[in-house]
């Protein structure tokens, strides 16, 4: 966390919801112990768009069949004065499961140039079941309102993908992040 925040040393909206997602997340302090043959990680991502900053802290547990689950995402927002907290709240959950299906089974394939995925039932969506713990803590600002509906989703790809390295200590670079 510290080469993180020293890399954004002259960003200070950067560094805000970094430290405040790290903080809420419990960073500093070991996940419990997943069960017996489990591993657990945590990562974070932080991102900005739409004048807005978004940083995120994904917790996965990697089970001994090989498969993951995303347990909790913790998230910080700084999107200027917070007009209607409840909406900005809602456009991150939403960001983030809509995140976390691209990132977790999203894949699109082509045969001869033809995407192969033509609705719901060969490109899975997230399901409920899937939806990790999301909290959402907003920045207290008095810069200028700024967008909240897209920026959710950038960074929590990459930081499921930090965690799951995290975890199993090994990077995942392609989406969908399945485990090797």
């Amino acid at each position: 966390m510290a080469y993180r925040l020293a890399l954004l040393n002259d960003k200070p909206r950067h560094r805000g919801v970094l430290k405040l997602a790290a903080e809420q997340a419990g960073w500093e302090k070991p996940l419990d112990a997943g069960a017996e043959g489990e591993q657990r990680g945590r990562g974070v991502a932080v991102h900005e768009s739409f004048s807005s900053f978004v940083a995120q802290v994904a917790e996965v547990t990697v089970k001994s069949d090989g498969s993951y689950s995303v347990d909790r995402v913790v998230c910080a927002v700084d999107c200027g004065v917070a007009v209607n907290p409840d909406v900005i709240k809602a456009q991150m959950e939403g960001g983030i499961g809509f995140g976390l299906a691209a990132a977790i089974s999203g894949e699109i394939s082509l045969d001869q140039g033809v995407v192969q995925q033509t609705n719901f039932h060969n490109y899975q969506v997230l399901r409920m079941n899937q939806m990790p713990e999301v909290e959402v803590h907003i920045v207290s600002s008095s810069e200028p309102p700024t967008g909240v509906g897209e920026p959710g989703v950038p960074p929590i790809a990459p930081a499921v993908a930090n965690a799951l390295y995290a975890a199993i200590g090994q990077r995942l670079r392609r989406l969908p992040l399945g485990l090797p």
